[in-house]
């Protein structure tokens, strides 16, 4: 038997944070769920993102950039953020309207970050490909915010 939680917004996005496919699980949304679970761990594992996560938050993010696998990782920016924006969206109430634009501009921003993060320095400073996709998080949620602000002045005309 599915147990099925009532969800609050942020929680549903913390879990799918934690795993995507963990706040599926929760609300009772099994077979989504675990098709999530499985996505991110056949992405993370073809990937070596773990592996990449390690190196970087040991400070060796040129290792990192060797260690990680971007064809593989191409398609994590994507998985995550659908999976965040379906566990938002399942517990959402029903007058919220295009709520998708943070979660998709994110998946952009990031994915944009993941690509040019073999080349970028700050300050002589390599983030690789690990920190400098999570730093274009935020102009990703900002412009989709800001879009979405935009479009729902005509949205309510």
């Amino acid at each position: 038997m599915a147990i099925k939680k009532k969800l609050t917004k942020i929680e549903a996005v913390m879990w799918s944070i934690a795993l995507p496919g963990f706040a599926q699980l929760l609300t009772g949304n099994l077979v989504k769920g675990i098709f999530f679970v499985i996505l991110e761990f056949l992405v993370n594992v073809n990937s070596n993102f773990n592996k990449g996560i390690m190196y970087s938050f040991l400070g060796e993010t040129e290792k990192a950039m060797y260690a990680v696998d971007y064809q593989w990782l191409m398609f994590y920016p994507c998985l995550y953020m659908f999976a965040m924006w379906d566990a938002y969206r399942s517990v959402m109430p029903e007058e919220e309207k295009i709520t998708f634009l943070p979660f998709v501009f994110s998946a952009y921003f990031v994915t944009v970050g993941l690509m040019i993060s073999p080349k970028v320095k700050f300050f002589g400073v390599f983030p690789g490909p690990v920190f400098l996709p999570m730093l274009f998080v935020v102009p990703g949620v900002l412009s989709g915010f800001l879009i979405r602000k935009l479009l729902l002045k005509f949205y309510d005309r």
